[in-house]
């Protein structure tokens, strides 16, 4: 009998897992595919809003503010890279410039710090690629970049280090109420006993919610496709620039990623498919003629890759939190932008309120802190000497693009929460993530990935069930 069971290993799983964690009891977190991280969390825009968006008085606001306040000791104690690099929300016409200063009164009730209306020039005196075109911007310093991959690997790995336990592979067919709490049916077969149940399962959210509760919910996944240019033009804006809605389209974003790429997009277009992460020429084409607004020349040649990702959406456009008509049942249903910049926040009010209806106490040995790979790269020359000394699998570089090495991939395998599977491999350590898409460097890290787990070639995968890459020898005489 566990005392709480969550569901979903997406960034705001994870972070619940982590703030759960702080509480004495038996915490466990199941998620249906085989790692941390592998829906909307892994393939987002990356941005902790500043809070202005959000509708005052709603919990996407309450929860955006205070998540984006609690980001810098967050990244600081799990070791993962976040900057505060500002944010624009252009206008291009004159006759808009009110919606843009309601945009700003909005964002002062949020509770927003520092935001400023600025005119045209004064806005391409911060960044001086906008296009001649913008003749305002609201200007939120507070806003900030950062790699959700390692975000939610971080409060995954620290939930992990401190007694939380993890069940991958483990999709939930069924959730039967009882009077000791709940019985948990898993794809397998296998029951789990909970005293309480956390749903963190995106846009599968709904579901579960919807085993348990007679108020039915629905979450529409809403998909958004993004391009990936090269780090030679991440240097093209430093703020995150996004569009203040017009006729000319809902609104793409330019924005420097953490790892110093450019990202651009993304669209928005609702559909039934809760696994649809295919990108289209169309959307594709749209997310490159709408960020065209914004700078004065778009580098479109520079393109090294394509995604795309769903959102949690719900028709009330707000998050769904706490517990709801079932006792014992905690929602963190409908996690849509702004979720990644809530998550801290969210973790801690649900882990608060899980533990309060436990009656758990606070451990005297929780540890916040995580340590995150060792990154050769980010050294000095002469320490970077000295770990290759130590240890020579560091000196042994895999993937060129990402200058990463061999002791990077091998660590990111046998960690807390190790990586299983290509992807894993490339969330972790950005092995194939570079100008060549793995063209060059995705053998070598499955012969690493076969000889570390101890399998053969053809049961490496690049991500979940069935995406094997080798599937037989065209040389039966080779060993």
């Amino acid at each position: 009998m566990y005392d709480s069971v969550i569901i979903g290993a997406g960034v705001t799983g994870s972070a619940i897992a982590r703030e759960l964690s702080r509480f004495s009891g038996e915490f466990l977190l199941i998620e249906k595919n085989d790692d941390v991280c592998t829906g909307t969390s892994k393939a987002n825009s990356a941005i902790i809003h500043a809070g202005f968006d959000a509708a005052n008085g709603s919990l996407m606001a309450k929860f955006n503010v205070l998540g984006n306040s609690m980001m810098d000791e967050v990244a600081k104690e799990l070791d993962v890279p976040f900057r505060r690099n500002g944010a624009m929300v252009l206008c291009f016409e004159e006759e808009n410039l009110p919606r843009l200063r309601d945009l700003y009164e909005r964002g002062v009730k949020n509770g927003v710090p520092e935001l400023k209306i600025l005119t045209g020039d004064e806005a391409r005196e911060i960044e001086p690629e906008l296009n001649e075109n913008v003749c305002g911007a609201l200007y939120a310093p507070t806003s900030g970049i950062v790699c959700p991959f390692e975000l939610t690997l971080g409060f995954a790995e620290n939930a992990a280090d401190n007694g939380v336990e993890f069940r991958f592979g483990s999709g939930v067919t069924g959730i039967e109420k009882t009077s000791e709490g709940f019985v948990i049916t898993l794809e397998n077969g296998d029951k789990v006993e909970t005293k309480t149940v956390i749903n963190a399962a995106g846009v599968y959210s709904d579901n579960i919610h919807n085993m348990v509760c007679e108020d039915k919910i629905e979450i529409i996944p809403r998909r958004g496709e993004y391009i990936i240019c090269d780090k030679a033009v991440g240097g093209l804006v430093d703020s995150t620039l996004f569009q203040l809605p017009t006729a000319y389209g809902k609104g793409i974003l330019v924005s420097p990623t953490i790892h110093g790429n450019l990202l651009l997009g993304p669209t928005a277009e609702d559909s039934d498919d809760k696994e649809g992460i295919d990108t289209s020429a169309g959307g594709l084409a749209d997310v490159m003629k709408f960020a065209a607004l914004s700078v004065k020349t778009l580098p479109s040649r520079q393109a090294i890759t394509s995604f795309s990702g769903l959102r949690a959406h719900s028709p009330k456009h707000e998050f769904i939190l706490g517990e709801q008509s079932v006792e014992g049942f905690f929602d963190a249903a409908a996690i849509e932008s702004p979720g990644l910049s809530s998550s801290p926040a969210i973790g801690r009010f649900i882990a608060e309120e899980v533990a309060k209806k436990l009656c758990a106490e606070k451990k005297a040995d929780f540890n916040p802190i995580r340590k995150g790979l060792v990154k050769p790269n980010e050294m000095s020359f002469e320490e970077r000497a000295e770990l290759i000394a130590k240890e020579p699998a560091y000196g042994q570089i895999i993937c060129r693009c990402e200058t990463v090495s061999e002791g990077e991939i091998v660590a990111s395998i046998n960690r807390t929460l190790g990586a299983r599977t290509l992807d894993g491999v490339k969330r972790r350590t950005r092995a194939g993530m570079g100008r060549c898409q793995s063209g060059f460097c995705s053998p070598k890290v499955m012969e690493i990935l076969a000889r570390e787990l101890n399998m053969n070639l053809d049961d490496v995968r690049k991500n979940e069930k069935g995406s094997y890459i080798v599937l037989e020898k065209t040389n039966k005489g080779i060993n």
